[in-house]
């Protein structure tokens, strides 16, 4: 859970720490105070897009911090993947997680005490948080929301259905495309299959081996220079070993080595370190014993071979025929026809291959087809039973005789998507399925079913939008959810069934909600309120919990405007009241 958040310099907010609770956290205060801003701050923190408008001119920058207390499956899953990307985790298992946002716009991220890219931040959220306002409710209005929302009820096994249908709808539509562009560019196919086979057949000729053109270029030089060579040698190991023609009498490197080991040797008993260094000297007369024998078979492989030179002024002349066409050097040459031979089995046009393309185009196809199916039938499925818990949920928030209806309706065929035959219907197939989903109201018995979009008002929106969550709740996701201000436009006795739904909520994730509504803050464990000072010479705001007769206090001012009326204070405590009794009671 998200124990604790930290906001500076956003917005109205100038420095101030939400300490969170489990359970239910309610965040209060007046309009324009900023609770928007804790919102704003929530999403930022987990990789939300930075609106630079946000930030404060002094100090010029916001940051926002958030310390998350992992545990259980999923925050071992987090705190694994925390761990991968380079972050560590706290000594008490608490990970702390940061962004920045400059007043120009730039970003960064960090978590676990590293610098990390803002999509890692994402990632996390998608894990830990779901955030759930006024915009998530009109998302939900589309289809295709509509469709994933059925498709997340549905559980795990639903979920692998649908990613066997989309990996097979993939590789449907790939060969679909291949098969396509291979039959209507076979012409121009045609002709660069012949300019790589001929360039082929050229490399194949010649059959350049790796690295061959510097070997050869080596060989030429040693060849070119050989008489050079074999005097340097020649002298070089007369020097060592003897046999120096310009003065018979001059001693060898051999012989000064000896003369100069005796001679330590002979002064050893002295001086014994001197025995150090005659054996040294004899290490080196060993050396010079070796590159002398080395020197003489280096002569040996000498051969100043003018037939072999004009062999390789030849193959060196094949070669740089190559590079002039193909690469820079042999290395590329090859690597250039690796790269033809594959492109030529791309540029296949023959009747065998477009054979045996159809073939595995109608098998995948009847696949896709098959999985189309099971998909239908596994959303008819898990419509109904969506139907029956979201319907059973909007009873108790004041919606007696409402339902909610969840159409499958199979897409109709048309240009713009594939088609494919489902129990011998032909449906428009997309890479979710052959499905519309369409979530409908009935507002009372006798009532149409209308979708959402049409049948619903701001206040039955927000009602059917937590009837939702409640029952997506049951089925896990998401350990801490937000509400920003989903009971708009709710009143009476269906605000004080949000509470208590929220409250059930708060039984097995972190809730945190930001309302107006005194009767669902009653219902808290946590009270936070926003409040703004107009002291200075710049507004801002800060977060304060508040408990006892404070919390009596701001429900008051939330149920009447007047925080110390005592008729207000009575009401607010009955609230408090009949809350916590509902709260043992459920």
């Amino acid at each position: 859970m998200l124990e604790e958040l930290r906001i500076t310099g956003l917005g109205v907010i100038d420095d101030t720490t939400l300490r969170l609770s489990s359970g239910m956290n309610v965040i209060t205060g007046e309009t324009g105070a900023g609770k928007t801003m804790v919102v704003t701050g929530l999403g930022l923190l987990f990789g939300g897009r930075a609106d630079a408008g946000r930030v404060r001119a002094d100090p010029g920058r916001a940051v926002v911090e958030g310390r998350l207390k992992l545990g259980g499956t999923l925050g071992d899953a987090v705190r694994t993947r925390i761990t991968d990307a380079g972050g560590e985790a706290d000594d008490d298992g608490s990970v702390l997680l940061s962004r920045t946002v400059t007043a120009e716009g730039r970003s960064r991220a960090h978590v676990g005490g590293r610098s990390m890219p803002v999509s890692t931040l994402s990632e996390l959220g998608e894990q830990i948080l779901a955030v759930h306002g006024q915009s998530d409710q009109l998302r939900l209005l589309r289809p295709s929301e509509q469709r994933s929302a059925l498709d997340r009820f549905a559980g795990p096994e639903h979920e692998k259905l649908l990613e066997s249908y989309r990996e097979a709808f993939g590789r449907w539509r790939s060969v679909v495309e291949d098969l396509a562009d291979r039959r209507r560019n076979a012409r121009q196919r045609s002709q660069e299959a012949d300019l790589l086979k001929l360039g082929l057949d050229e490399i194949t000729r010649v059959d350049p081996q790796p690295g061959e053109d510097d070997d050869l270029r080596n060989e030429v030089q040693r060849l070119e220079h050989a008489e050079g060579l074999r005097v340097a040698a020649t002298l070089a190991g007369q020097a060592l070993a003897g046999g120096v023609e310009v003065a018979d009498d001059t001693p060898d490197a051999t012989q000064l080595l000896g003369l100069a080991r005796r001679t330590l040797e002979g002064q050893a008993q002295v001086d014994p370190s001197l025995a150090d260094l005659a054996a040294r000297i004899e290490e080196a007369a060993t050396l010079v014993g070796d590159v002398s024998s080395e020197l003489s078979a280096y002569l040996g492989t000498l051969d100043a071979d003018p037939a072999r030179l004009e062999a390789i002024y030849e193959r060196r002349a094949a070669l740089r025929g190559l590079t002039r066409k193909y690469a820079d050097d042999i290395d590329g040459v090859i690597a250039w026809a690796e790269h033809a031979k594959t492109k030529l089995s791309e540029l296949d046009t023959s009747d065998e291959l477009l054979e045996e393309l159809d073939r595995e185009r109608q098998r995948l196809e009847a696949s896709v087809a098959e999985l189309a199916g099971r998909l239908t039938a596994a959303r008819r499925e898990a419509a109904g039973r969506f139907s029956e818990a979201v319907s059973v949920e909007l009873a108790g928030l004041a919606m007696p005789h409402a339902r909610v209806e969840v159409a499958v309706l199979t897409r109709a065929p048309s240009r713009d998507e594939p088609a494919v035959t489902v129990d011998g219907a032909t449906v428009a197939a997309g890479a979710d399925g052959a499905d519309e989903v369409e979530l409908r109201l009935l507002a009372h018995p006798g009532a149409p079913a209308l979708p959402l979009q049409k049948g619903a008002s701001g206040g039955e929106l927000s009602r059917v939008m937590l009837a939702i969550e409640v029952v997506f709740a049951g089925a896990g996701g998401p350990p801490t959810l937000v509400f920003d201000e989903v009971d708009s436009g709710v009143g009476g006795t269906a605000a004080v069934e949000i509470g208590k739904r929220l409250a059930r909520l708060a039984r097995t994730h972190q809730v945190l909600v930001v309302t107006h509504l005194p009767q669902v803050a009653a219902f808290a464990d946590r009270h936070l309120v926003v409040a703004k000072d107009t002291g200075g010479a710049i507004t801002t705001s800060g977060v304060r919990i508040v408990e006892e007769t404070e919390r009596a206090r701001e429900l008051s001012r939330m149920l009447a405007g007047l925080p110390d009326s005592d008729l207000g204070i009575a009401h607010a405590e009955e609230l408090l009241s009949v809350a916590a009794r509902e709260k043992r009671a459920a």
